[in-house]
């Protein structure tokens, strides 16, 4: 194909884009050298903590063509996850008794349905232009996805780390097509985060120890969803009702004004997931939790962590007869980690340790 040709292809792959749903795409070239730095520095420095994952592969992370032979471009796509319908955000980190969730979780599990929409555009482009090669990606291998967002004119990334667009704030999922195609490059946008520091003086752990730099074993999204151990206990009370990720940073940040909310229905928050109540979640059997976690991306932690989570905002609530019966009634079939948790909410609400038997 000539180079007029692929310009062609390269507005139809936008049109296409956003038939499917996707909120914005963008393309650029496999070239991460600035990025590898930061990553090697960053993992050199521990701040990935147990995220073995992101050293495993060394800088495959960094280079497509090296984990993907034959990669030429990368189209990176973005689509926004805000429920419109789910209670306000704040409404819910103000009230003790209820549980904070990420609001990308709230719904179906992005993963799956942003591939398929991947697939289906790759389908559309060989339906133009015959077979090529290419690969789908959505969290599924190592890819240093915000950095090719960034590359490919989707936005910048913001001081918390996550990518920022001017005109669509921070509130969405990534995912890429891999291509062997030399398609022409989108301009990067600058960045535009200036002197604002809100999202660093939010941080409810100060997990953003300096500009663009994140130490995520400080985070409470890698508290809540990639520690499978026990949260340091200097951290729990710092996490009040958040059980499942953290989105402070995002949720100071002035460019969100801007941003949409989702579009597809599977983003919709399910089983009341936006607003619950901390002593029924806690109430839950492993068999519930996996029946109203099927399809979410929370499934991923199991039922132990979950738990955990759940006890640590429980201890941060204020106390009630309520709460102390829930936790107590817990104690007996506890693992050795979420009993230590249980124990410690007890203690928050003056209660001494007790061994599991002597709980009635």
């Amino acid at each position: 194909m000539a180079q007029n040709d692929f310009s062609e292809l390269v507005s139809k792959i936008h049109g296409w884009a956003q038939e499917l749903g996707f909120d914005a795409v963008g393309i650029t070239d496999t070239d991460l050298g600035e990025h590898e730095s930061h990553l090697l520095n960053w993992l050199e420095a521990g701040r990935h903590g147990e995220m073995s994952f992101m050293e495993r592969h060394g800088t495959l992370r960094s280079r497509p063509a090296e984990l993907e032979p034959g990669t030429l471009s990368v189209i990176s796509a973005r689509m926004n996850y805000l429920p419109p319908d789910g209670a306000p955000p704040e409404d819910i980190l103000n009230q003790e008794q209820l549980g904070y969730i990420s609001r990308y979780a709230l719904g179906r599990d992005y993963h799956k349905l942003m591939r398929q929409r991947l697939q289906q555009l790759a389908n559309k482009i060989e339906h133009s232009i015959g077979p090529f090669g290419y690969r789908a990606f959505v969290d599924s291998a190592p890819v240093l996805e915000k950095a090719l967002a960034e590359k490919s004119g989707l936005g910048w990334i913001g001081k918390h780390s996550n990518l920022l667009s001017r005109d669509a704030g921070s509130w969405f999922f990534l995912g890429e097509l891999y291509t062997d195609l030399p398609l022409p490059k989108d301009e990067m946008v600058s960045d535009h985060c200036g002197d604002c520091t809100a999202c660093i003086d939010i941080c409810p752990t100060k997990a953003i120890v300096a500009p663009y730099e994140v130490d995520a074993r400080r985070c409470i999204s890698y508290l809540t969803i990639e520690l499978r151990g026990s949260i340091p206990p200097e951290f729990r009370s710092a996490m009040g009702n958040r059980i499942y990720g953290c989105d402070d940073c995002q949720l100071v940040c002035p460019w969100n004004r801007f941003a949409g909310t989702a579009a597809l229905n599977d983003f919709s928050a399910r089983h009341g997931l936006d607003a619950p109540n901390l002593v029924e979640l806690f109430g839950w059997d492993e068999k519930h939790f996996l029946k109203n976690f099927e399809g979410s991306a929370i499934r991923r932690i199991g039922y132990e962590c979950w738990s955990r989570n759940i006890a640590v905002a429980l201890g941060n609530a204020e106390r009630s007869d309520e709460i102390i019966s829930a936790l107590q009634a817990r104690l007996k079939d506890a693992s050795e980690m979420l009993a230590e948790h249980i124990h410690w909410a007890l203690e928050q609400h003056g209660i001494s340790q007790a061994s599991p038997d002597e709980v009635p």
